[in-house]
C-alpha cells in the first residue's frame, strides 16, 4: 500500500474545535488532490522523495519511550543556558523539559480544546501556511501535537528557547508532523534553536510546519540546527510574518541527515522592516539539501539580506532556489542575495536559481551566485607555510563560510556550529580561535 492510501485510510478527525475540524478536513482533501510532490513539479525539479516514501512509516505517534537525560544531552547545545522543549515521537516530554515563565507555552493538543485560543486558530493558525504545498496541507491534516508560544509586549526573554522533536525509532519507521506556532508581541525579543533528531537505525520522515507572526518593532531569531543520521529525511516549511519597523532573523546549518528540504517564507507587511536569511551547508557522501527561500516585500522602506554558502563532497547534492519579489508598494527597498557554493569532488552537484520579481522602480535589488573550487594557489601558499593540506583545506572551507556565521548571536551557538563544521571537514580544530 503506498503512504499515500495509507494516509487516507488514517485519516480522522478527533477535535472539538470547530475550527480546527475544518481547517483538517479542507487541508486533506486538498492533499489529496495534490499528492506527494515529485520532480515534474518546477519547485521540487532537483528533489525526489520517492526513496524515502517507500517506507512503511507508522503514523501514530508513540505514547511512551525510554528516551532519558542522558540521551538528549549530546543534541542539546552545550553552554548554553536555555529553556529546553522537548518533543519525543511527536509527544511532549514534560520530565526532560524546562518549566518556561518568560513567555506563554501552551501545547497544540491542549490549545485546541481550550477556548481562550479560539482567536489564534481563527486569525493565526495556519494563516501563513494554508495551500502553499502539499506537504504543508498534509502536515495541517495530521498534527495533534506542537506549541504555541506567545512573547508578550516589551517581553526581552532572557534565555534562547530549544525545540527539539527527537525520534526514537523504539517500534517502526515514524512519519513525524510536528506544528509550531510562535507569536512575537509588540517591542518584544526572544531567540529560538530549533533541531529535529533521530537517535534511531529505522528511517524517519519529519514534516514540519512553523508559523511565525513578529509583531511592530520586535526582534526575532531562529537557528536550525539539521545534523541528522542518514536514514532521517526532513521537510521544514517556516513562514515568518513581520509587522512595521521589525528584525527577523533565521539561520540554517545543515550538516546531515538523507534528504533535506528547506521551505523558508519572509512577508514584510509594513514599513521598515528587515530580513536576514543565512545558510551554511556542507554534504558528503549521498545527502541531499535543497533550500527553496522567498521574501515578499510588499511595503516601502525595507530591507533584506540574504547568504548561502554550501560546501558539497562526495555524491552529495545541492540545490538553492532563492526568490525575492518586490510588490509595485514596495519602494525605497534594499535586498540583497547572494549564493555561493565550492563543489570538493567531480561527482557532486549544486544547482542555483536566485529569482528576482520586481514590480516597483526606487528599488536597489541585487543577487548572485557562484560555483567553483578551493583555490589552488592559496592551498599552496598555506602548505608551503607548514600547514598539512587537510588542515589548509579546512581553514580556506570555514573561511569560505563565514560571512553566513559571523552574525550569530548566541555565542555558545557560535562555538557548536564552528565544531559541528570541524568534525564534518574532518579536522580537529578550534574555529572559534581564529
Amino acid at each position: 500500500m503506498s503512504l499515500q492510501n495509507k494516509l487516507t485510510e488514517a485519516f480522522k478527525v478527533n477535535t472539538k474545535n470547530v475550527t480546527v475540524e475544518n481547517y483538517k478536513k479542507e487541508a486533506f482533501e486538498a492533499f489529496s488532490q495534490k499528492g506527494f510532490p515529485t520532480t515534474k513539479d518546477e519547485e521540487w525539479k532537483y528533489t525526489s522523495l520517492r526513496s524515502i516514501l517507500k517506507n512503511e512509516y507508522g503514523i501514530e505517534s508513540a505514547k511512551a519511550t525510554s528516551v532519558t537525560a542522558e540521551t538528549i544531552a549530546p543534541y542539546l547545545v552545550d553552554g548554553v543556558d536555555s529553556y529546553k522543549l522537548i518533543f519525543v515521537d511527536g509527544v511532549f516530554n514534560t520530565s526532560l523539559s524546562d518549566t518556561v515563565e518568560e513567555i506563554s507555552v501552551k501545547l497544540l493538543s491542549e490549545a485546541i480544546e481550550d477556548a481562550s485560543y479560539e482567536d489564534i486558530f481563527k486569525n493565526k493558525y495556519n494563516s501563513l501556511a494554508k495551500g502553499q504545498t502539499s506537504l504543508t496541507d498534509l502536515n495541517t491534516a495530521f498534527t495533534n501535537e506542537g506549541v504555541i508560544i506567545e512573547v508578550a509586549k516589551s517581553k526581552v526573554v532572557s534565555k534562547p528557547v530549544e525545540l527539539v522533536y527527537l525520534a526514537s525509532g523504539e517500534t517502526s519507521a515514524m512519519l513525524l508532523q510536528p506544528r509550531n506556532l510562535i507569536i512575537v508581541g509588540e517591542n518584544a525579543q526572544v531567540k529560538f534553536i530549533e533541531r529535529h533528531q533521530s537517535i534511531t537505525d529505522v528511517a524517519t520522515f519529519n514534516n514540519v510546519v512553523t508559523e511565525v507572526f513578529v509583531g511592530q518593532n520586535a526582534i526575532f531569531d531562529l537557528y536550525k540546527i539539521q545534523n541528522d543520521k542518514n536514514n532521517a529525511s526532513l521537510v521544514d516549511a517556516t513562514f515568518v510574518a513581520q509587522e512595521r519597523d521589525t528584525v527577523a532573523s533565521v539561520y540554517t546549518f545543515s550538516f546531515g541527515g538523507n534528504i533535506t528540504r528547506n521551505n523558508l517564507s519572509f512577508y514584510q507587511n509594513g514599513p521598515g522592516c528587515d530580513s536576514i536569511l543565512n545558510g551554511v551547508t556542507i554534504l558528503e557522501g549521498d545527502q541531499l539539501v535543497d533550500n527553496h527561500t522567498l521574501v515578499a516585500h510588499k511595503s516601502p522602506d525595507c530591507q533584506s539580506n540574504e547568504t548561502y554558502k554550501g560546501i558539497y563532497g562526495g555524491k552529495s547534492t545541492g540545490v538553492f532556489n532563492g526568490k525575492v519579489i518586490v510588490d509595485q508598494a514596495a519602494q525605497r527597498i534594499n535586498a540583497y542575495q547572494q549564493n555561493d557554493s565550492v563543489l570538493i569532488s567531480d561527482t557532486a552537484t549544486i544547482n542555483s536559481k536566485p529569482q528576482l520579481e520586481i514590480f516597483a522602480d526606487d528599488v536597489k535589488c541585487s543577487h548572485g551566485c557562484t560555483i567553483g573550487q578551493l583555490d589552488k594557489s592559496a592551498l599552496f601558499y598555506m602548505q608551503q607555510r607548514g600547514i598539512p593540506k587537510v588542515e589548509a583545506e579546512a581553514l580556506l572551507m570555514f573561511a569560505f563560510c563565514s560571512d553566513a556565521i559571523k552574525e550569530v548571536k548566541i555565542p555558545g551557538l557560535k562555538r557548536k556550529i564552528n565544531q559541528l563544521m570541524a568534525d564534518k571537514l574532518g579536522v580537529n580544530i578550534r574555529f572559534d580561535e581564529i
